[in-house]
């Protein structure tokens, strides 16, 4: 572009323009401005209907601009058009003359805006970054609520930005709301979208906003059951929330006790996931199982006998565990068995043969049972997991012990193995069987010995598993193992009070 031509002007220029966002009128003003060589010291610009402060001020005008030179160009890179469109949207009030100020260095320095280090460039960089944030936060922050007029159903909404967007941003609710009648009220402005057409007015106040709906509600219970306690991050979540808007969001009144509970539902939640195998696991399954017959999943429910029930449960899918696992372990022993034993899950022996409680601690609950006075093949013995849980390790499957998600997933056969049964007695054998019959984890150490009512009237006595006995070392095994036999004879004595 050509030199501008710098002409006699009077010391002050006024310019009023039309509206916080009046972009064109400042773009004619200040080309005209720019044109005729003004400094930016000599402008004052001013809104229409601003708040001046000044009680006794006259309200401002505008002077008349001045005639452009003929021939005069005016020309700036089309990225400071589209920052300045931008950037008049900035609640600061001294921005009309900043970018006018921009503008005239741009007519000296034409490269100005590639100078990332300029003062006038960070800030213009800066306000616009400002905006455009406060345009993605009121995307994300509006919430409508359903009213009823004389029209029909409409959705209002309030908003407190802190720029003067919402004439910019409106089209973006126009398209992405295009099928609802809708408002929203800012104290800048208000945007109206009737279906057919969009207006923008005056800013209006939060009681002219309508009252909770009963949308709101069901929100809350939305973003309840989303959140995700594991991936909580306060700092950032706090950072992409901020708490200003924090007052006109109606999940907001569930976010301090979701953060004050986040670690112990993450606890929880870790605590229900199932187990995946080991990755190298998958090689061994590759080469060991490779002739291993495809079977079809079935889930038992009409099943009306136990052999049916254990049928249907060869192809249990419920969790990961079968995966790894040679086999199905379902329980055994007569379907009117008054008493039903529930352990753990099987081991390494039980996985193999296929048959509950064969293992070391299998032929240690024999002989202590044998001992109280309790004939095995009147009792039904089963597991709380129907399937090996193991961490491979060289040709050794080391025992890991079920999570709380593979219990729940077979509580959906040991319930059905009792509905089947009908026992009048139910021994939970360790913490394992007393948390899949009981639906919670428990104390089995505190509770030891003690007989639970379920809601079902179903009576369940708990005692320790077998098995850890087996892990004591010699100077406390034999105690305990007397301790062990003194439930199991109360376990006959109970069965002789109820059969």
């Amino acid at each position: 572009m050509g030199m501008v031509e710098k002409r006699p002007l009077s010391a002050h220029h006024a310019i009023l323009l039309a509206s916080q966002t009046d972009f064109s009128g400042w773009r004619e003003a200040a080309r005209a401005m720019a044109l005729n060589g003004v400094d930016p010291a000599d402008i004052a610009w001013s809104v229409e209907g601003e708040d001046t402060g000044d009680l006794f001020a006259a309200p401002p005008e505008s002077t008349p601009l001045p005639a452009i030179p003929p021939g005069a160009e005016l020309r700036v890179p089309r990225r400071f058009v589209d920052l300045a469109e931008a950037v008049i949207c900035h609640s600061d009030p001294a921005r009309f003359g900043f970018l006018y100020r921009i503008l005239c260095r741009l007519q000296r320095e034409p490269h100005l805006l590639d100078v990332a280090t300029d003062p006038d460039v960070r800030k213009l960089e800066e306000m616009d970054k400002s905006v455009r944030r406060d345009i993605h936060k009121m995307r994300a922050f509006v919430r409508f609520r359903r009213i009823a007029d004389e029209t029909g159903e409409r959705f209002v909404a309030w908003f407190e930005p802190a720029h003067f967007i919402v004439e910019r941003n409106a089209p973006f609710f126009m398209r992405r709301f295009t099928g609802m009648r809708w408002t929203i009220l800012t104290p800048h402005a208000t945007a109206d979208w009737d279906g057919e057409r969009l207006a923008i007015g005056p800013g209006a106040s939060k009681a002219d906003a309508p009252a909770e709906d009963a949308a709101e509600e069901l929100w809350r219970t939305y973003f309840r059951s989303i959140f995700n306690p594991t991936r909580l991050k306060v700092k950032a979540m706090t950072a992409e929330m901020p708490k200003k808007y924090w007052r006109n969001l109606p999940e907001a009144s569930l976010i301090p006790d979701l953060i004050a509970g986040a670690e112990k539902s993450a606890r929880d939640m870790i605590e229900r996931m199932p187990t995946m195998p080991a990755p190298h696991h998958e090689t061994v399954q590759a080469k060991h199982w490779r002739n291993r017959p495809a079977e079809t999943q079935s889930d038992g429910a009409d099943a009306t006998s136990i052999a049916e029930l254990r049928k249907a449960a060869t192809d249990c899918r419920r969790c990961p565990l079968w995966r790894n696992a040679t086999q199905t372990v379902f329980g055994e022993g007569p379907e009117d068995a008054r008493v039903v034993f529930v352990g753990e899950q099987p081991g390494d022996q039980e996985d193999i043969a296929g048959k509950p409680f064969v293992g070391p601690a299998g032929r240690l609950f024999d002989a202590i049972i044998d001992e109280a006075g309790i004939d095995r093949a009147t009792t039904y013995v089963t597991n709380a997991v129907k399937h090996f849980k193991f961490e491979p390790r060289g040709k050794r499957r080391i025992h890991s012990r079920p999570n709380a998600g593979e219990v729940q997933a077979c509580r959906w056969w040991i319930e059905r193995e009792l509905k089947l049964i009908r026992p009048d007695l139910v021994v939970a054998l360790g913490a394992t069987a007393a948390q899949s019959l009981l639906g919670k984890a428990v104390p089995i150490t505190k509770m030891r010995g003690q007989t639970v009512t379920r809601e079902d009237g179903l009576k369940v006595f708990l005692t320790v598993h077998p098995s850890y006995l087996l892990r004591l070392p010699d100077d406390a095994k034999a105690a305990e193992r007397e301790r062990f036999l003194d439930d199991l004879k109360r376990v006959r004595t109970l069965m002789d009070d109820t059969l």
